[in-house]
């Protein structure tokens, strides 16, 4: 499973620098995850003001 960022997403960039494999991109409208690069660690969630990277479902 990989985590998601929704569009709650306001783009802070807090999230990517805390990947540990790089899934992480700024998209067109708000930061991505890509799902086959990443590994489920969370390190994301944890430091995301808004919540806005959750698991997959």
């Amino acid at each position: 499973m990989a985590f998601k960022i929704i569009d709650s997403c306001v783009s802070c960039g807090a999230c990517e620098p805390e990947c540990p494999v790089n899934a992480i991109s700024q998209g067109e409208h708000y930061y991505v995850i890509d799902p086959n690069t990443c590994i489920d660690c969370g390190a994301c969630a944890n430091v995301c003001p808004v919540g806005a990277p959750v698991p997959e479902d």
